[in-house]
């Protein structure tokens, strides 16, 4: 046995104990038939479905006493009530739980959907359809976030100062849409959830990946930046990690369009855009440690374990962390040789159906110690 297989057993052993999902993606109805996150009715019994995002479950419902309302499959009279949220019926499609309190109120809107400043025209039909696949996308990045114990209050009734928003806008002759983060607001173009006009921007700007998702992750990063490191101890150990972010953003945004990244940013960065500010390296490495922590609990909701994949890769070391003296630190490297293993197979496996790669990236070394910044900053002290 090699130094790389005895090391990679020493990881995944430490990782063993910690192999729970944070958000299971894996649910049974009460028939017993799988369904899954977007689910709001079972096929194969017909039992009504929908998502408790406290829970972090598709759970089946029955009709409580009380028209409109519904408790948990089995549950006796006394147990909690639910609303659907009220975009259940909208294009939207929200299968997504409210809580009915003791007076029998409940907000309007599911946790997801409160977020939502601004939505698009929907006299228009297209724009429906479009913001229907913005908020399937949203719900999956809310529901990781509370699973993940972050701070997730609405900018709009809320936490004015503070909180989250989304507006989604389609633009208009003269008035173009820019994607981004201000304040706690997240301005999205609607046009993003075009497929054709997507892949045609991802074409252009000579992108490995770009995702409704992967847009959301990334400008959402921006503003957990500003509720976690910005006014916190750890903004120095960020300037130490990812740089200083008082230098000119403008200039440095105009650098980056008119001259394109550095040569050596492969050896640097997650992707080429993290090369142009270290905000934007935050935005990007962040974007990928929600990426990687989804797709493993995704894997191993559904019984798939990097155990059983046959890579012999070498592992990363504890010399490549920030903190390899930090608790959980061997159980993160052995999470992210996990991923490393399972993402060659699943590139191997996107290759066999004609299909780009399933995680276009390689991670170099410093991007390793900047997600374990970022993990040990999302996991608080």
């Amino acid at each position: 046995m090699n130094r790389f297989e005895t090391m990679s057993e020493r990881l995944r052993a430490a990782w063993k104990p910690h192999k729970q999902p944070t958000a299971p993606r894996a649910y049974r109805c009460q028939c017993g038939r799988p369904v899954f996150f977007g689910n709001s009715r079972c096929l194969a019994c017909g039992t009504a479905l929908g998502y408790e995002p406290e829970l972090a479950r598709v759970l089946p419902l029955q009709p409580a006493t009380h028209e409109g309302e519904w408790q948990l499959h089995g549950a006796d009279a006394q147990a909690p009530r639910y609303r659907r949220c009220g975009n259940f019926d909208s294009p939207a499609g929200c299968n997504w739980l409210v809580p009915v309190d003791a007076q029998g109120h409940a907000p309007g809107l599911c946790r997801g959907c409160r977020l939502n400043r601004t939505i698009p025209d929907l006299s228009v039909p297209e724009n429906g359809v479009l913001w229907g696949r913005i908020e399937a996308a949203k719900r999956r990045l809310v529901s990781q976030l509370i699973a993940l114990d972050l701070p997730v209050q609405s900018k709009v009734d809320e936490d004015p100062q503070h909180g989250l928003a989304f507006d989604f806008l389609r633009a208009l002759p003269g008035a173009p849409v820019t994607t981004g983060h201000a304040d706690g607001v997240i301005t999205l173009d609607v046009e993003e959830a075009d497929d054709a006009r997507r892949e045609q921007l991802r074409t252009e700007l000579r992108e490995p990946y770009r995702t409704l998702l992967g847009h959301l992750r990334h400008e959402v990063g921006h503003y957990y930046w500003d509720r976690l490191i910005r006014h916190s101890p750890g903004l120095e150990d960020f300037r130490r990690l990812f740089g200083d972010e008082r230098q000119d953003y403008a200039a440095a945004l105009k650098a980056n369009y008119e001259h394109g990244p550095p040569a050596d940013w492969a050896q640097r960065f997650v992707t080429a855009y993290a090369s142009c500010h270290p905000w934007e390296d935050w935005a990007e490495t962040w974007a990928h440690y929600l990426h990687m922590v989804d797709t493993v609990d995704t894997a191993l909701s559904f019984g798939i374990d990097a155990d059983d994949v046959e890579l012999n890769a070498e592992p990363w070391g504890p010399d490549a962390l920030w903190r390899p003296e930090a608790p959980g630190a061997e159980a993160f490297l052995g999470f992210l040789n996990a991923w490393t293993e399972l993402t060659a197979v699943l590139n191997e496996m996107s290759r066999s159906m004609g299909q780009p790669d399933f995680y276009p990236f390689v991670l170099p070394r410093p991007a390793v110690a900047k997600l374990q910044f970022i993990h040990l900053t999302v996991a608080g002290p």
